[in-house]
C-alpha cells in the first residue's frame, strides 16, 4: 500500500493557506495546517491542525517533532503565513521593522530548519515558499515587507542548492503572488482596486486559487526537475 504523503502549510487559517491546504487535499495529500490563530474551516480526516506560534523555536520545534511522530514524513512544505505592517521610511515603527520580518523571514528559516532534516533522512521533498513580487521589484512604504519577502527568496535559492549538495531529490521554490483578492485587498477603496487592475495585462486580480493551483504545481511530481526558481503569479503586472 502506498503511503499517504504529507504536506505542512502555514498561515493555513484562511485566505491563501486555507486555498493551498484545500488544494493539496484534492491532490491527495494530508495536509497539516498550522496557525497562531484557530483553524475551524475543515473537519476532513485528510486535514489535521496545530495551533502555534511559528515565531517561538521551541514550540515549532515540538510541533514537526509531533507530526513526525504521526506521519513519520513531511513530503511537503509551504511556508504561507505573512503579514504587512506598511509605513513610509520615514514613519515606520522599529517595532513593525521587527515583527514583519520575525513572521515573514525568521518564521520561514526556523520551520524550515526543523523539517529539512526530516527530508534529507527520507532523500526527497519539496518546499514552497510564498514570496511577493514585493520582494522582487519593491514597492512604496513597504520597506519591511520588501525586504522579508526578498529574504524569502535569497534563502530559498541558497537551500535549493544546499539541500541537493549529497543527492537528495529535494527541491525549494518560491511563489510570488501579485495583487490578490483577500480579505486584505478586497478593503482597499475601489480606486486603488481600478487602478491596479489597470496596471495588470490581464485586467483583474488574482484569486487564492490561482496561487494555490502553483503552489499545487511545485509541491507535486509534475516539477521534480525545478527547483531554485521564482514563479511568478501576478497576471504580468510585473514585466
Amino acid at each position: 500500500m502506498k503511503q499517504e504523503k504529507v504536506a505542512v502549510v502555514t498561515g493555513a487559517a484562511r485566505g491563501i493557506g486555507q486555498a493551498i491546504c484545500e488544494q493539496l487535499i484534492e491532490d491527495g495529500f494530508h495536509v497539516v495546517g498550522l496557525d497562531i490563530s484557530p483553524i475551524d474551516w475543515s473537519d476532513s480526516e485528510q486535514f489535521s491542525h496545530y495551533q502555534v506560534n511559528l515565531c517561538d523555536a521551541k514550540a515549532v520545534n515540538e510541533v514537526v517533532g509531533s507530526i513526525v511522530s504521526q506521519h513519520q514524513r513531511i513530503d511537503a512544505l509551504v511556508n504561507n503565513a505573512g503579514i504587512t505592517r506598511d509605513a513610509l521610511l520615514p514613519d515606520m515603527l522599529e517595532q513593525d521593522w521587527d515583527s514583519v520580518i520575525d513572521v515573514n523571514l525568521k518564521a520561514v528559516f526556523l520551520l524550515t530548519q526543523c523539517v529539512a532534516p526530516v527530508m534529507l533522512e527520507q532523500g526527497t521533498g519539496s518546499v514552497v515558499n510564498i514570496a511577493s513580487i514585493v520582494g522582487t521589484d519593491g514597492n512604496i512604504g513597504q520597506s519591511n515587507y520588501g525586504a522579508s519577502k526578498g529574504g524569502v527568496i535569497a534563502m530559498s535559492k541558497g537551500w535549493a542548492k544546499e539541500l541537493a549538495r549529497k543527492g537528495a531529490q529535494i527541491r525549494v521554490n518560491c511563489v510570488a503572488p501579485g495583487f490578490i483578492s483577500t480579505d486584505m485587498t478586497r478593503s482597499l477603496p475601489e480606486k486603488v482596486i481600478q487602478m491596479m487592475e489597470g496596471k495588470t495585462p490581464l485586467g483583474r486580480m488574482g484569486s487564492v486559487q490561482d496561487i494555490a493551483n502553483g503552489v499545487s504545481f511545485l509541491a507535486s511530481d509534475k516539477s521534480t526537475y525545478i527547483t531554485g526558481q521564482v514563479l511568478k503569479i501576478d497576471g504580468g503586472l510585473v514585466l
